[in-house]
């Protein structure tokens, strides 16, 4: 059943790459399509949860395995049996839904099995503002909050006008988030505005205004673009590609073209199945929304799964300067802990954490949250980053660098400083 049967959401004349192909950037297509089949092996693992994100990618890809993608989301589904519901113990499954419907729609289905959850996720939208009214700011995320209506736009679902408002006075206010997190939120934010425009799913004066928003986003994105090309951090590139694909402002953007070279420098450092699917959209000159425009049956059967190599064992062990930062007006006394750390030598960032706090209990604690991009750095020695606060963990290699990669994936040198300092974004 053709997917396109509601049109393209982004017109053949605004598309950077070639429409129906999708080529990738010239000279690059060997290494994009080892990272396609890199993802297509660790969908093909079964000891995996499946995530929604890593279906969409393989979908969106130019070449296809249709009896794994297929088996990929049989386990999709199996996974998301379980009925949704009320629950006042639990966040709303806002972004998690969202993914998950936009995966439905990717297959190409019949709508109707996915109404109840199309309905569901009406209401987590609804609830994931209500529960933190007085904040006036989702329980969630603006990042999920956005997800979600994205997701409901691309189902052809009509939004209320209040629910697209609370995203644009975020946006205008500058209440998304930090550093990389804001572009990631706002890029969402942007594809969600597209889309609904150009569906034309609100009234006619906010389409105007979705209009300006999604211009004003694609310029925060070159604005947030550094020199090397990465725009925000490495893992929030991807997603300011989707908004120069998706508005068709890569065609006259220069900032497109010089975060594409630097996001082809950087593959090394997809090596997750969520960080690969982060990148492999964009590589095949495709955002969210071409989701609502994809046809089934005719993706071309010739993508062979890669396994991944182990990491190769590094004897020998190394040491780790850990230090914590905590300035005001949240701390009087700026620096509360300055340790070094032995650790094995291929250890990650989250490995020297957990040593540290092996080492020594009492003086040294720590909480992450699981995100799909991994786990993400919420509490350190009793301090909670907090939204309504402003603040979050900042990540830097001494003396100030941000760290660009997650602290499951990043692997410090002997004798590297690692600094956690609680900033304010």
């Amino acid at each position: 059943m053709p997917g396109g049967a509601l049109g393209p959401l982004v017109p053949a004349d605004l598309r950077c790459l070639s429409g129906a192909g999708a080529e990738p950037p010239e000279g690059s297509a060997g290494a994009v399509r080892a990272l396609s089949a890199r993802l297509l092996g660790l969908a093909g693992d079964p000891a995996r949860d499946p995530d929604p994100a890593v279906y969409l990618a393989l979908r969106l890809a130019r070449e296809h395995d249709p009896q794994l993608e297929q088996r990929y989301l049989e386990r999709l589904q199996d996974a998301f049996q379980q009925p949704f519901g009320r629950s006042t113990a639990e966040p709303p499954q806002t972004g998690r839904l969202a993914l998950y419907l936009l995966g439905l729609q990717a297959t190409c289905a019949p709508l109707s099995p996915q109404r109840s959850l199309v309905t569901w996720l009406k209401y987590y939208l609804e609830e994931d503002w209500t529960g933190s009214r007085q904040q006036g700011h989702p329980i969630t995320s603006y990042y999920q909050y956005g997800l979600g209506v994205l997701a409901l736009c691309v189902h052809h679902k009509r939004v209320r006008e209040e629910v697209v408002r609370r995203l644009l006075t975020a946006q205008h206010r500058g209440k998304l988030g930090h550093s990389g997190n804001t572009v990631d939120t706002e890029a969402v934010l942007a594809l969600a505005f597209t889309c609904l425009e150009r569906r034309r799913l609100v009234g006619t004066e906010l389409v105007a205004e979705l209009q300006v928003a999604a211009h004003e986003a694609s310029k925060n994105m070159a604005k947030a673009q550094g020199p090397d090309g990465v725009i925000g951090n490495i893992y929030s590139t991807p997603w300011a590609l989707q908004v120069f694909l998706a508005t068709g402002e890569c065609q006259t953007e220069p900032a497109f073209g010089q975060a594409m070279a630097a996001l082809l420098e950087n593959l090394e450092a997809f090596g997750t199945a969520a960080t690969m699917a982060q990148a492999l959209p964009v590589l095949h000159g495709r955002s969210y929304l071409d989701i609502a425009s994809m046809r089934c049956g005719e993706e071309p059967d010739t993508l062979t799964p890669l396994d991944m190599e182990p990491l190769a064992e590094v004897p020998g062990n190394k040491k780790v300067q850990l230090v914590v930062e905590c300035p005001l007006p949240w701390c009087y006394e700026l620096r509360l802990y300055d340790r070094l750390v032995p650790v094995p030598a291929a250890a990650s960032l989250l490995d020297v954490l957990q040593a540290a706090a092996a080492l020594e209990p009492r003086d040294f604690r720590f909480h992450t949250q699981d995100t799909p991009q991994g786990p993400f750095l919420t509490e350190v020695l009793g301090l909670e980053a907090r939204q309504e606060k402003r603040n979050y963990w900042q990540i830097l290699t001494a003396p100030s660098t941000p760290l660009q990669m997650g602290i499951a994936d990043y692997r410090p040198q002997d004798g590297e400083t690692l600094i956690l300092r609680l900033s304010e974004w």
